[in-house]
């Protein structure tokens, strides 16, 4: 009867309560049922929760009590269904909800009192799920009301599920216990609307972005296209190309500028006539100078000797032989004075170009200070420290090493004269940005800003015999190998010039691999 009705649960009473038939355990024939009394009071009775004994152990139902009559006797039918997996499997659910089922065995939790229609058969796996709910039917367990938690299963927030604790109560007046329904909802379809709406958000954002991109480019290209001209044209002025010209194409406040820059580009060119026309000039007046000074000074002995000789040749024929001797010596002495003078400034007019070839700088710094050190410690004169910091890692460069040598020399000899009282001459190398710097710095008297400035004007000494030839043959030699020269110098300080040359990279890779660096 009870497996027509599909009941796992079904009992006949009569009216004291005795056990007439059992579905469950036949054996309970004539014994009383303890938890009859509570449904006494009515003839039908609302389902409730109990937990049935059975033959070798108890599970939770859910009953129901009717009432009928048999020859004026009352007899009470109480049925029920067993809350299993067979039972939560069976509930017609909505997609994304599934309910569990807790039964409360003991005060604390147990993975096996979690019934699961979902949960796979393997026996780790499955505690390792219900272990996940653990904190939930705690919190109902201690505060014995409803509550809500959220279980997560992975990492993708899509395979979370909210789940609401409600405690289950057997009937009679303390209301036991019995178990804790849980009923869950997945969040996948929130979580996926969410994404979709964040990625419509995204890709509406995205759209706009670029829509405000191409229209911002086009009116910035419509209004800013005379700015970049007049950019443009000014770096191409600052390059030197001093008849550079901008369009006018509008009368606004860019047109009056585009005039202005041509009016300033035409009156730069017009002065820049005008300098290199003054300078010029005063470069000629300068040398002219220069070769008045230095061929003055062996003229004046040679017209003095010259007279010499004609006085003698007048007054004392006697001593003209005598005369004659000390004259020519004097005048050849002078001549060839004036040839040096004469050859230093053919020699600045011819300097080669150079030819490069693998260079490695440090060698060249240590054959510089090899020639100079017999003089650096010479007797007679204070001495002269020198100090070499070279930074071995430069690699080899592009250069011509005569030039270069030259070029070093004449430095260290620059140096050396600004340290009469001696000092400390320092030679140093290293490499920055692609870069070769070398530099040679004493602790002499240094100079002034003005001398700084003109230091390689050609021609230009201030030195007592000095041709200013020297710095002006290094500035040559530097600028030659596409480098560039500075100074830093302040009186009493000493000076430091600093020489920057570039690898020249592609020239070496041109050169024979079987070509050793000098």
């Amino acid at each position: 009867m009870a497996e027509g009705y599909q009941l796992d649960f079904l009992e006949f009473l009569d009216g004291r309560g005795i056990i007439i038939s059992s579905a469950q355990w036949p054996a309970k024939f004539g014994y009383p049922d303890p938890s009859f009394q509570s449904p006494m009071g009515s003839s039908e009775q609302s389902a409730f929760l109990k937990r049935e004994e059975l033959q070798d152990s108890t599970a939770l139902g859910l009953f129901a009590v009717r009432a009928t009559h048999i020859s004026e006797h009352p007899v009470y039918v109480i049925g029920g269904r067993k809350l299993d997996k067979n039972f939560l499997s069976a509930l017609d659910l909505p997609a994304d909800m599934r309910v569990l089922l807790y039964q409360h065995r003991s005060d604390h939790f147990s993975a096996d009192s979690l019934l699961d229609p979902s949960g796979t058969s393997n026996g780790v796996d499955a505690t390792r799920r219900a272990e996940k709910f653990q904190p939930l039917i705690e919190a109902v367990l201690k505060y014995n009301e409803e509550m809500t938690g959220l279980v997560s299963w992975s990492s993708d927030q899509a395979d979370d599920e909210v789940f609401h604790a409600i405690p289950l109560r057997g009937d009679g007046q303390d209301r036991p216990l019995l178990g804790i329904l849980l009923v869950g909802n997945s969040r996948r379809s929130y979580i996926e609307l969410k994404r979709r709406i964040r990625a419509l958000a995204l890709l509406v954002g995205g759209g706009g972005i670029i829509l405000a991109i191409l229209l911002s480019s086009w009116v910035a290209a419509r209004v800013t296209r005379p700015v970049v001209q007049l950019a443009r044209a000014a770096q191409e002025v600052a390059a030197g190309h001093w008849d550079t010209r901008v369009e006018v194409s509008s009368g606004d406040e860019v047109g009056q500028l585009a005039e202005s820059f041509n009016r300033m580009t035409a009156e730069l060119l017009a002065q820049k006539e005008r300098l290199v026309q003054t300078e010029r000039v005063a470069a000629w007046r300068e040398l002219a100078r220069r070769l008045a000074h230095e061929l003055k000074n062996p003229l004046f002995p040679l017209q003095l000797t010259v007279e010499n000789l004609m006085r003698a040749r007048t007054q004392s024929p006697e001593q003209f032989d005598e005369v004659f001797q000390e004259s020519s010596s004097t005048l050849l002495g002078e001549i060839a004075n004036l040839k040096a003078i004469i050859g230093r400034f053919s020699e600045f007019s011819k300097m080669p170009q150079p030819q490069l070839q693998p260079v490695q700088v440090n060698d060249i710094l240590r054959g510089v200070l090899k020639l100079f050190q017999a003089q650096l410690q010479a007797p007679g004169r204070a001495a002269i420290a020198c100090q070499l910091e070279l930074d071995e890692r430069l690699g080899t460069i592009a250069a011509d090493s005569d030039l270069l040598h030259r070029a070093l020399s004449n430095l260290v000899l620059n140096a050396m004269d600004a340290m009469p009282q001696g000092g400390t001459l320092t030679l140093r190398s290293k490499k920055d940005d692609g870069k070769v710097i070398i530099e040679v710095a004493d602790t002499g008297s240094g100079m002034t800003r003005e001398e700084s400035e003109r230091i390689f004007t050609p021609y230009y000494t201030s030195k007592q015999h000095g041709t200013g030839l020297g710095l002006a043959i290094v500035q040559s030699v530097v600028s030659d190998h596409g480098g560039r020269i500075s100074v830093q110098s302040e009186p009493g300080l000493g000076t430091t010039f600093v020489i920057e040359l570039p690898t020249h990279v592609e020239a070496l890779e041109k050169m024979p691999a079987t070509q050793d660096a000098v």
